[in-house]
């Protein structure tokens, strides 16, 4: 048994079902050991997108995803999945090969310090410089990924120590206990959120990846608390929820402002900083905020909580549940406040406009997709909308990369998700600029039989970019381009292709695109002219509670 083979039975060990990735001339021995391997490798277009698909199936199976690539160019190219699985918790192993140890100390030929280089975006990495030292490295590379706060690790494999005996085997994996909240700081947080007038519960994905959805939704039912949630903490209380105010985190002011306005108190549950900064939300500090967390707050001079409860997320609501003494009928402020969002989502089921208006997109598509159907949204104008007006009723139903923002994410992500989850819809929602940075993955999909829908918002320029221009210097520069025939180039690669030529045409064409057997695309036509009315909205916005 050689160092690569010994790698391999310890990813097995780790219960990992996928390897993403390039073959490559410097990790061929992994390659050779996976061939007898239970482990599927899924060879890649790209090394970025193995990396973003490594960290799509981390977030939606809490188990770290794992991507290969070679050295060099190729370890670079992996960079970006990393980061952004690091940065939005993902938990992620990406392993790189590397050149023999015998020419680490001289130029040579696609040599780059590769643990040096991934140092900044991960938790923990290092590399193999002893064969026997591999199921150690390995446990601890999957330990430390799976622990709040996930997020990446990397190991490094130079190709000789690859090639070399080993002797050794997998370590047995930890029975993770959950970690409970001390009593003194539950009765602290039950005895404020009791002598609150107008407190607000903002959620984050913490508690998605604590599975912690019913135990919030019984405590903000139980104390008639309005809950708003991040755009990863969509689905932690269902959208239908008289109590919820849909997602915060966009940068102008919104409906949900008004709320965080008028709140004597913030309840944050699982919620993490990056998320959405508190600066937006309460800038000067003054909003009282009990964090509950299975990890202590971040430091931030708009984030200096009262009460700190951490521990296992679900008991602790729980345990607050039975001591804080708060009655009455939910604050009726909130109600009006969710029925000005639900009239503002509502008003674009029937609008005709063409180009499409990017509200009737996202209506339309959630109206095909059923409750346990996956959204993954790329980076740009149209994550924006997707955040506002894509409302999810469970948990990692829509994903969106929001830490990093990476744009190219949808498409892998989607391949993803579908391995994940082969019985479900799955929908990649995309720009035409994140479109055309990762497509090659389409081909990817149909190879490997991972159909999905993948549904193009085509302005022919970036969309995000082109308004913050417009909005900070009345111009934009730069941002237009032109575009393949996306129709002719989805068929040419094998799949079905869509355009949508009105928005009467639309909902049918998503219809029948998720029906297919095959990856579809469906090129739709988008009115970012509404980017900038919301702009114009949003300077507006007159709180009426």
């Amino acid at each position: 048994m050689n160092t690569a083979e010994l790698l391999v039975r310890c990813l097995e060990n780790e219960g990992v079902r996928y390897i993403f990735g390039l073959p490559g001339e410097e990790n061929i021995q992994v390659l050779e050991a996976l061939q007898s391997s239970s482990i599927q490798f899924i060879t890649t277009r790209h090394e970025q997108g193995a990396a973003f698909m490594a960290d799509v199936y981390g977030r939606l199976t809490g188990q770290a995803g794992v991507c290969l690539s070679t050295l060099g160019p190729g370890a670079t190219n992996l960079m970006t999945g990393v980061a952004d699985a690091n940065l939005d918790c993902a938990p992620l192993v990406a392993i790189t090969g590397q050149v023999g140890t015998d020419r680490m100390h001289i130029e040579s030929h696609q040599y780059l310090d590769l643990v040096a280089l991934f140092a900044p975006v991960t938790k923990w990495n290092a590399q193999v410089v002893r064969p026997g030292n591999t199921p150690e490295i390995v446990r601890k590379a999957f330990k430390l990924s799976q622990s709040e706060k996930p997020g990446a690790v990397h190991i490094d494999l130079p190709e000789n120590i690859a090639a070399m005996a080993a002797m050794g085997a997998p370590l047995a994996r930890e029975n993770k206990s959950p970690i409970f909240a001390a009593f003194s700081s539950i009765h602290a947080a039950a005895e404020i959120i009791s002598q609150a007038h107008n407190p607000l519960i903002l959620v984050g994905n913490g508690a998605i990846r604590a599975h912690a959805s019913s135990a919030l939704t019984e405590f903000a039912t139980q104390l008639n608390i309005p809950v708003a949630n991040t755009f990863m903490g969509k689905g932690v209380i269902p959208y239908t929820h008289p109590l919820a105010l849909w997602a915060v985190g966009l940068q102008q002011r919104d409906y949900i402002s008004c709320g965080f306005d008028r709140a004597d108190l913030i309840i944050a549950v699982g919620y993490d900083l990056i998320e959405y900064s508190p600066k937006k939300w309460n800038p000067d500090g003054a909003i009282p905020i009990i964090h509950i967390g299975e990890s202590p707050a971040e430091v931030d001079s708009s984030y200096i909580a009262k009460v700190e409860v951490v521990g296992d997320i679900s008991d602790t609501l729980k345990e607050i549940l039975k001591v804080a003494d708060r009655q009455g009928k939910p604050d009726p402020h909130a109600l009006q406040l969710r029925e000005e969002i639900r009239a503002d989502y509502l008003q674009y089921a029937y609008d005709d406009g063409f180009p499409v208006k990017p509200q009737k997109i996202i209506y339309d598509l959630r109206q095909v997709m059923g409750m346990d159907d996956i959204l993954i949204s790329d980076v740009g104008a149209h994550k924006m909308w997707v955040a506002r007006h894509y409302h999810c009723d469970r948990p990692n139903t829509c994903l969106i990369s929001n830490g990093f923002a990476a744009m190219g994410i949808a498409i892998p992500g989607a391949v993803a998700a579908k391995l994940v989850h082969p019985q479900r819809k799955v929908v990649a929602v995309t720009g035409d600029g994140g479109f055309m940075m990762n497509m090659q993955e389409l081909e990817t999909a149909v190879r490997i039989g991972t159909p999905f829908v993948t549904l193009i918002f085509n302005d022919g320029g970036y969309g995000l970019i082109e308004w913050k221009q417009e909005s900070h210097f009345g111009r934009s520069a730069f941002v237009r381009f032109g575009n393949p025939d996306f129709v002719k180039l989805a068929e040419s690669m094998g799949l079905k292709g869509y355009r949508v030529e009105s928005s009467a045409d639309l909902l049918p064409i998503l219809k029948t695109a998720l029906e297919q057997e095959v990856p579809t695309v469906i090129d739709c036509p988008v009115d970012y002219r509404e980017n900038y009315r919301f702009t114009q909205k949003a300077m507006d916005l007159q709180c009426s509670i």
